[in-house]
């Protein structure tokens, strides 16, 4: 049986047949509430990812920006039916990284992770951050991006396979794969820190 989102209210006049509208519908036809309620709900993860695949705060928020204006218009490919507006939107926001990785000559020199001053009791905690961070840019492109989901946004392995259009076994691999690479390198710069001591 087809459910189908429509409601019957009781009203002064009789009864009325209503519409039950998603918000994306709703923000489509200019309901700011609604696209505040989408917005609210899903900028944070989608901005800390973008982030982490470009280390630009500002590249970050104008992909997330994007992300939700390509969302409110007619042509946008996204249908409910097919995937969950948060796998959408993750899968959006990696396309536009890679777009404007892509799109720059210097897209093989990876941006630094910015240099925070910190008091001196924080300063072993931002090396610390800065090598890891190095390390997981150093990564293949798929492996990076299968790791930050997974650890740093807490997507299942299916809403990761779904992001990327592939098997979750393949997710399984790429996410294995990289821990090892992550794991190696983190060791190989802990040798170095420890012989320089």
């Amino acid at each position: 049986m087809i459910r189908l989102c429509r409601r019957f209210f009781l009203c002064r006049g009789g009864n009325t047949l209503q519409m039950m509208t998603t918000p994306i519908e709703a923000a489509r036809k200019g309901n700011a509430d609604a696209f505040a309620r989408l917005y609210d709900e899903h900028h944070l993860p989608l901005f800390r990812f973008a982030w982490r695949l470009t280390g630009s705060i500002a590249d970050a928020e104008d992909i997330v920006q994007e992300c939700f204006l390509a969302l409110l218009r007619p042509d946008c490919s996204y249908d409910a039916a097919r995937t969950p507006l948060r796998t959408y939107l993750f899968g959006a926001v990696r396309n536009q990284a890679l777009k404007r990785f892509r799109s720059r000559e210097d897209a093989a020199d990876p941006p630094s992770v910015c240099d925070r001053r910190s008091p001196e009791s924080e300063a072993l905690q931002v090396e610390t951050a800065n090598i890891v961070a190095a390390a997981i840019r150093a990564l293949p492109d798929l492996q990076r991006e299968v790791l930050i989901l997974a650890h740093y946004e807490q997507l299942t392995l299916a809403e990761i396979a779904a992001v990327f259009e592939i098997e979750v076994t393949a997710v399984k691999s790429r996410l294995q794969r990289a821990r090892a690479t992550l794991r190696e390198a983190l060791a190989e710069h802990a040798g170095r820190t420890h012989e320089r001591h």
